[in-house]
């Protein structure tokens, strides 16, 4: 007999099992970074966020696990529902709250339903996504939503739940030896392009490093958060990550790099990652100075580079960007499930959900004819 029940703190769950379910496959969903987020002030009603994590349990073992949250809004999700909440609320509905099972800010494809790798991870998988139904019923919310799911979460998500999709762009290592290597199968015009844009960063004299997040300082940290938030607040968005988050992060040891451009003990300019055995994750950029290509080379070569240099299979350097494809980033369908309480509020949002699903297709379609690569995309 499965029993679901709900804590309001990452803390009240074991980290050990929490990662062997399935948490400790990314560096996004496991026990330590939630924990980091929700133990720093990152994670906060009054920024829209309740922890409210699923747990099943035999008898007092916990045998799977989902991330989950009462959302009070839709900042930090990156699958955008603006329109459907503005829909439902100006029909005389409430839309907020709702539950969301996915990792804050952060728009990367990953585990979300955490069952372990054994014959009952598929029947677990699915009792996890009933909970998350039942639970919006009994709180009578308008709807539950899962973002950036990996394909073996997708079938346990009933047909009540609607699809949807976006695009991202990934960088995939086909075994290159160098980045000359990988240079070499890009066709002509981009291979240069690449070329000077590395050379005018190569001049400026900036001394261009990836450190290893264990081996910075709690000045380079305080550095390194400043560059992130005066990014945010240049673009008018909020900076939830606060600096104790960030100092944490240099305690999930060999899970983060960050490329840095110095000017002696100073940090002119940074990218961000996180990593696990198979991929590098591109998070937060900030820089002090203006140069031309100096974000490509931190943000992106430098990424390569890493992956490359680890035998890394894939680069996923953040959400959005058509600029990457011409960097060597091919578009890669992410994906979310929804469900929505309330039966023709679904319907009529199913409907528009196959309109945009015509214009994601399209939109994949005009991509290809400005793929990078000399020969077949990988």
């Amino acid at each position: 007999m499965l029993t679901a029940r709900f804590h309001p703190a990452i803390a009240e769950l074991s980290a050990a099992t929490w990662d062997a379910l399935g948490g400790g496959a990314s560096p996004f969903v496991s026990h330590a970074f939630l924990h980091a987020l929700e133990s720093t002030g990152c994670i906060r009603p009054d920024w829209g966020w309740q922890a409210h994590h699923l747990a099943l349990y035999e008898g007092e073992r916990l045998v799977a696990a989902a991330p989950l949250y009462l959302k009070g809004n839709s900042h930090g999700e990156f699958v955008f529902d603006w329109s459907w909440a503005g829909a439902w609320e100006r029909a005389g509905g409430t839309y907020y709250p709702k539950l969301l099972n996915a990792v804050p800010y952060s728009p990367v494809p990953g585990p979300r339903l955490l069952a372990g790798e054994g014959e009952r991870a598929p029947q677990l998988r699915q009792a996890l996504v009933r909970a998350i139904h039942a639970e919006t019923r009994r709180l009578g919310l308008s709807s539950a939503h899962a973002n950036f799911l990996e394909p073996q979460d997708l079938a346990a998500f009933g047909g009540e739940w609607l699809a949807r999709s976006d695009v991202q762009f990934h960088w995939h290592n086909r075994g290159y030896r160098d980045f000359d290597d990988f240079l070499a199968t890009l066709k002509a015009k981009k291979r240069k392009n690449i070329r000077q844009e590395r050379a005018h960063v190569q001049a400026s004299g900036l001394d261009i490093l990836m450190r290893d997040g264990a081996s910075l300082e709690p000045d380079d940290w305080r550095q390194i958060h400043a560059l992130y938030a005066a990014t945010f607040d240049a673009k008018g968005n909020h900076a939830a990550l606060t600096p104790a988050f960030f100092a944490a992060l240099g305690g999930l040891e060999g899970k983060v790099q960050v490329a840095c451009a110095m000017e002696g003990r100073r940090i002119e300019a940074m990218a961000l990652f996180l990593l696990d055995d198979r991929t590098l994750y591109g998070r937060y950029w900030g820089a002090r100075i203006e140069l031309p290509g100096l974000h490509f080379e931190l943000c992106y070569y430098r990424g390569i580079e890493h992956a490359i240099a680890r035998g890394l299979r894939r680069f996923e350097p953040g959400a959005q960007g058509e600029h990457k494809l011409a960097r060597g980033f091919v578009p890669v369908r992410t994906h979310s499930r929804h469900y929505l309480a309330h039966p023709q509020f679904r319907q009529a949002v199913r409907e528009a959900l196959v309109h945009e699903a015509h214009a994601i297709d399209d939109y994949v379609a005009a991509l290809a004819a400005h793929a990078p690569y000399a020969g077949a995309c990988p």
